[in-house]
């Protein structure tokens, strides 16, 4: 029942984003549309209440229970930055609106923006953990919790992956082609003798 709530949840959430910027943007509806789009939090909240009473209700910990924190957490992580992604590609195409800022691809606007996406992935596999955690304390010593345990062990990895890429940025800023327009000497140097 847990696995068919979180697709059902899933399904729900792209079905509600596409009707909350289709009734913002299409429909010319933008009060509506925010208001279609404010229901998705209620989709989480559904789902932790039925994954909490499940649990309460004798079911043994296992991985839907822990795929359950990983979405929760995914959408208290990302579900914003995806809503707004998608929300600027959607009045870009069909309301006239600007057209998507690209992310930046050198130096340290580049690690800044590596750095903003790791804290997104590290909170989302951070509430997860806490989830998780809250999971094994509530099953206890006797329940058998390796599941949970499972999932928390892939969500430190998450979390080490994403420091592991941005720490990279900053210790290996990514250059342009040929140095051109870096924030080294002899690209400045370069940039002031051409004017």
């Amino acid at each position: 029942m847990i696995v068919t709530l979180i697709v059902v949840c899933e399904i729900g959430f792209w079905v509600l984003l596409a009707a909350g910027l289709a009734l913002r943007y299409l429909a010319r509806m933008p009060r509506t549309g925010l208001a279609v789009l404010l229901v998705e939090p209620l989709l989480e909240l559904v789902l932790l209440v039925v994954t909490a009473v499940d649990l309460k209700n004798g079911a043994s910990p296992d991985w839907k229970h822990g795929l359950a924190a990983v979405y929760l957490g995914w959408s208290v992580g990302l579900g914003h930055a995806t809503l707004k992604w998608v929300d600027v590609r959607f009045a870009h195409r069909f309301a006239g609106g600007p057209p998507p800022v690209k992310p930046p691809k050198y130096g340290a606007a580049r690690t800044a923006h590596e750095w903003r996406a790791a804290g997104r992935w590290c909170l989302a596999a951070g509430v997860a953990l806490a989830l998780l955690q809250a999971a094994v304390w509530y099953v206890g010593d006797g329940g058998d919790t390796g599941s949970l345990r499972d999932w928390q062990t892939k969500m430190l990895i998450v979390i080490g992956i994403n420091l592991a890429i941005a720490l990279s940025y900053t210790i290996w800023p990514k250059q342009p082609p040929g140095g051109e327009g870096s924030d080294s000497a002899a690209g400045r140097e370069r940039e002031l003798g051409r004017r």
